[in-house]
């Protein structure tokens, strides 16, 4: 399945794309949360779908998507998971997975808009693959770690360089901003993904490549990822792990580093995980 959540910020509903259309199953009476996935939500929607697909709604196209899980108890992220990213960052190749944790209120839809946040002058990109839980997940096996997953989704792990690195403390300073974590456009459950360790990554800035990688690159795969965050926290259902960008973010652009502005237009995307575009604005308090 394909889940999606349509409608205005704050009240959109839940959906499912079935042949490239949304299809409203809000009358299914749950939304796509916490108590959704550790309920067996996946397979009791896919249950109300086949009972009901001669009623089911269709929606006209156009829409606005909002994030397709509803606000998790954490957004986790990995630093420095792929080797090119690394480098042109001048950083060590991890011997363990860099964490860090991003605001649930940087959560937005896909194609909102990013704000530019106020005195910022280095916003950045990250194209990303976020994997979603589906259970509780604590002390986990590697082998036992993708019966863990509900699916996977499209992720822009927005960063404020100087917020990040030039502040002092920890990464969350400068990954937490307002709509820094646009998410989708729709969560795909396992089935749908041919192969998560071999999908392709872009992203572009007007429509310029600037980002092209693949999950292959990944130093830590998934079931390493969610095996190891489980020795330190417990994962609850609906919580997203955001799992590294490869090369080409603007930090790293040579001679000098690029960084985004008022009016650009960043397009991202992943294999079998659909597209997104985001329009830059400055902050308007």
């Amino acid at each position: 399945m394909k889940l999606v959540r349509f409608g205005e910020f704050n009240e959109e509903k839940p959906g499912v794309l079935i042949n490239d259309e949304i299809v409203d199953v809000s009358g299914f009476g749950e939304d796509y949360g916490e108590h959704f996935f550790e309920t067996g939500g996946l397979k009791r929607l896919q249950e109300y779908i086949s009972s009901n697909s001669s009623s089911l709604k269709k929606i006209p196209s156009g829409v606005r998507l909002g994030s397709p899980v509803i606000r998790p108890s954490k957004i986790i992220c990995i630093g420095l998971n792929y080797v090119d990213h690394a480098k042109e960052t001048n950083a060590a190749i991890p011997k363990e997975p860099i964490v860090f944790f991003k605001s649930t209120t940087a959560l937005v839809g896909p194609n909102d808009d990013l704000v530019i946040p106020k005195n910022s002058i280095k916003t950045d990109w990250e194209v990303e693959l976020a994997v979603v839980i589906g259970k509780k997940a604590s002390y986990v096996e590697e082998k036992d770690a993708l019966d863990y997953v509900a699916g996977y989704c499209l992720h822009n792990d927005y960063s404020e360089r100087e917020f990040q690195i030039e502040r002092g403390g920890q990464w969350v300073k400068g990954k937490s901003c307002d709509t820094f974590a646009p998410l989708g456009p729709f969560l795909a459950t396992q089935d749908e993904i041919k192969d998560v360790n071999n999908l392709r990554l872009w992203l572009k800035v007007n429509d310029v490549v600037m980002q092209d990688g693949n999950t292959s690159n990944l130093i830590f795969k998934v079931p390493f990822l969610i095996h190891y965050l489980s020795q330190f926290m417990t994962l609850l259902p609906g919580d997203v792990i955001s799992t590294g960008t490869p090369a080409g973010v603007g930090l790293g652009m040579k001679p000098q580093p690029v960084y985004l502005k008022a009016g650009d237009i960043i397009s991202l995307g992943i294999d079998d995980l659909g597209t997104s575009t985001q329009h830059a604005k400055n902050y308007q308090g």
